[in-house]
């Protein structure tokens, strides 16, 4: 019987630990297609507790011990593992969400303007997303004119996506689960399906295959957004969260050398910098270093014709369509289509028209690779 208890023991931290392996970044998880074990593991955990701890209590009511010290040890390695791994080591435990949203305009923004932020734009409404912010919190609730956002960014993947964050035509809550091949994971509160952020698919669950409406954004320094928006509002550091952002430049910048968010900076590595382009199920990418030399590229995304400009500061880039009859330019963020000039975002300048965008992400290769290609 005695065997029993150890058994139970071992079982029940065994079980905890390979709750949290599968949807973390342990060595060799994020590498492993185990996405639905890791999702049955996690349905189904209490029933796998409820088990260990049954044959850990038929194992200690039905032994004799002579030393209570070697029943406590085993229960107090047990207990601190089953806090540790639940609550120290959970994601929605190391991440908080912000109680609120503060919001401030320019004259009234504190966040350095050197910073890379998410936009959003909704008719003559624009709203700036620090990436520093979203980086610790990975998603943050708001809205834009009435329109509910899920704004959300991943520093493993480098993906920004903003999403409306609503389910079969209802707003839906969301918690962070983990990850899953190096990609944020969120669950929905109604289905506990979960959902992968840089495509805002789900990918296990009841609604496994859903797919939440995405809004376009761009990312851009927020100097740059200010220059084109000059009315924004600019999302503020949380007070209970001041502690954990991030206070360099190192990851923005592409400086660090973390082995999870740092930078590569040669081309076409796992951490290498790409411009991923969509547009109605088609995707192509283009190589970060060769844009900065160019700064403006043509491709296509599937058959569709594209460019794509970068910003004098290195960080600003947006991408559009356009028509094969007239190749476009660009010079000193000004982007000249027939004869016309349109502003870095690819609203006229002597026109009232603007240019057709589409949405782009700047991506480690890796992650571009995984999601898209």
């Amino acid at each position: 019987m005695k065997k029993l208890f150890y058994i139970g023991c071992l079982g029940l931290l065994l079980f905890e630990a390979a709750n949290v392996y599968f949807i973390m970044p342990m060595p060799g998880s994020q590498q492993m297609n185990s996405i639905d074990l890791a999702y049955f593991l996690f349905n189904w955990r209490w029933i796998f507790r409820t088990l260990f701890v049954l044959v850990l209590l038929t194992g200690l009511l039905n032994t004799q011990w002579k030393r209570k010290w070697t029943v406590a040890i085993p229960l107090l390695v047990v207990a601190a593992g089953i806090y540790i791994l639940n609550f120290v080591m959970a994601a929605d435990g190391m991440f908080k969400q912000p109680a609120s949203i503060v919001l401030a305009n320019q004259k009234e923004n504190k966040v350095d303007t050197a910073r890379l932020i998410v936009g959003v734009v909704d008719g003559t409404t624009a709203k700036a997303y620090p990436i520093r912010f979203l980086a610790y919190h990975h998603f943050v609730y708001d809205s834009i004119n009435g329109k509910p956002l899920l704004i959300t960014y991943c520093t493993v993947c480098r993906t920004g996506r903003v999403f409306d964050p609503s389910v079969n035509g209802k707003p839906e809550q969301f918690r962070l689960v983990g990850m899953d091949h190096f990609n944020a994971m969120i669950e929905d509160q109604t289905t506990h399906s979960w959902w992968r952020q840089a495509t805002g698919k789900a990918i296990v669950g009841p609604l496994k295959g859903s797919q939440l409406e995405e809004v376009h954004s761009t990312q851009t320094s927020l100097a740059q957004w200010l220059e084109l928006y000059p009315e924004s509002l600019i999302m503020q550091e949380d007070p209970n969260s001041v502690s954990k952002y991030d206070t360099s430049l190192k990851y923005e910048s592409g400086a660090s050398k973390s082995k999870l968010t740092g930078t590569d900076s040669l081309s076409w590595k796992n951490k290498s910098w790409v411009v991923g382009i969509s547009k109605a199920g088609e995707d192509t990418a283009i190589d970060w270093n060769e844009l900065k030399k160019k700064r403006i590229m043509l491709t296509k995304v599937g058959r569709l014709p594209a460019f794509v400009v970068l910003g004098k500061d290195n960080k600003s880039f947006f991408a559009f369509e356009y028509n094969l009859s007239s190749t476009p330019q660009f010079s000193n963020d000004t982007i000249y289509v027939n004869n016309k000039k349109y502003k870095l975002n690819g609203v006229g300048i002597d026109t009232v028209g603007s240019l057709s965008t589409l949405n782009a992400y700047q991506e480690f290769w890796h992650s571009w690779r995984e999601f898209h290609q």
